[in-house]
């Protein structure tokens, strides 16, 4: 496998030339289904853009990072809040229920060496802080960022570009 040397410079071009939304836009319908989803009301937006934030650092993406943290600077979120998501654990900016959902995004996406990756105990401690609507909610939001991570990660957008043309 070719690794491409720490101090290289990153290209400002996608690693994909075509646009996927271009070649299957049938995606389209699929993504404006999942943001009515995670825009129910159930959980509020803010706690949601955490959670894909955090995403897009677990999984690496400097696209879905700067993307979010994109998002959250718009909705009128702290920068302290923003740069402490990453450190979340021992942030103060947190409520407990913000909190348990950034929990379960890392429970989510991170494998576990001692069993499943949501425990029980997680998942009640999420259910103290959400109602089972809620629950299911920031379930496809993890669901949401993560359906956009393959294409973070294959196809590489530009950070930084809008999100509806990150291929100009």
């Amino acid at each position: 496998m070719d690794m491409r040397a720490l101090t290289a410079e990153v290209p400002m071009v996608p690693r994909m030339p075509e646009d996927p939304a271009q070649l299957v836009p049938e995606l389209a319908d699929v993504s404006a289904a999942l943001f009515k989803v995670t825009g129910n009301g159930s959980v509020p937006r803010p706690t949601i853009g955490l959670v894909q934030l955090r995403a897009g650092q677990i999984v690496g993406s400097t696209y879905l990072t700067v993307l979010h943290t994109g998002f959250l600077r718009r909705g009128g979120e702290s920068e302290e809040r923003i740069t402490s998501v990453a450190s979340w654990q021992d942030s103060p900016y947190f409520t407990g229920a913000e909190r348990a959902a950034l929990a379960l995004v890392e429970a989510v996406l991170q494998p576990s060496a001692g069993g499943e990756r949501v425990s029980d105990a997680l998942y009640a401690e999420v259910a103290q802080h959400y109602d089972a609507k809620a629950l299911a909610t920031l379930m496809f939001a993890i669901g949401q960022v993560n359906f956009f991570i393959a294409v973070a990660l294959v196809a590489k957008p530009v950070p930084g570009r809008s999100f509806t043309d990150p291929w100009s």
